[in-house]
């Protein structure tokens, strides 16, 4: 079973896991924790009723520490293995998995706005976003896909099937700052066929002023209202 006392020791494990430094966990907990205690107050229980036992009355719960409930819903966002394999890992039921990965997952969101980490969602609004002065504007703007279950409908499945990956997924148009690693912005999610240019065009980003934009090829062809673009060139290596 997973707990925090105990992975906290492997530092290389730890980030695997939570995509989280121990030094970065500390920071999101104290967030985390204020965020927890305010949506779920001690006086009532899980369902939302009001508690009848006294606080700490009862079975031992094994996410009974601030610090087992940000593990489980991190690891959960980072590796995103089935809910089996979550109450496999912290030592309870898929029903309970569930149960809590629907209660943490609004706490999380909260705690990462605290703390003004979550990523722009809205294209035009980007620029906007992005006024930290002490950070340069040199951004990486890529497609992301993940797999999903092939839809029943014939038409949806044709929509998601991407070639590329061989597999129905689901898209994401994404922007990283270089030099912090940060995520700038997440863009809406679309079909897994669609093109990364034609999802960059719909999504009208705006970018701050002197902007040094890096693409790959997907994005060939997208020149949006920045300083300068990056395009790497595929080398042409004769064959013998």
């Amino acid at each position: 079973m997973l707990e925090y006392a105990v992975l906290k020791r492997d530092r290389r494990r730890f980030l695997a896991l939570t995509g989280l430094t121990v030094k970065e966990f500390k920071s999101l907990l104290v967030p985390f924790s204020e965020a927890y205690h305010r949506k779920y107050e001690s006086h009532g229980t899980m369902a939302g009723r009001r508690r009848r036992r006294r606080i700490g009355g009862g079975r031992r719960g094994q996410l009974d520490t601030p610090e087992q409930k940000l593990l489980f819903i991190l690891v959960y966002q980072k590796t995103y293995p089935l809910q089996t394999v979550m109450g496999e890992l912290f030592g309870f039921s898929q029903a309970a998995a569930n149960q809590w990965i629907h209660r943490l997952l609004p706490v999380l969101q909260e705690a990462l706005t605290t703390l003004g980490v979550m990523p722009e969602r809205d294209g035009q609004a980007f620029a906007q976003a992005e006024c930290d002065p002490g950070e340069p504007v040199d951004y990486i703007i890529d497609g992301t896909e993940r797999r999903r279950q092939r839809p029943q409908d014939v038409q949806k499945q044709a929509r998601h099937y991407s070639g590329k990956k061989k597999a129905h997924s689901d898209k994401n148009i994404v922007i990283v700052n270089r030099r912090s690693k940060r995520v700038g912005y997440l863009g809406p999610t679309q079909a897994g066929k669609t093109h990364d240019k034609k999802m960059a065009d719909e999504e009208q980003i705006t970018y701050p002023p002197g902007t040094v934009l890096h693409k790959d090829t997907g994005f060939q062809g997208y020149e949006p209202n920045v300083q300068q673009t990056h395009q790497p060139k595929k080398s042409r290596v004769a064959k013998t």
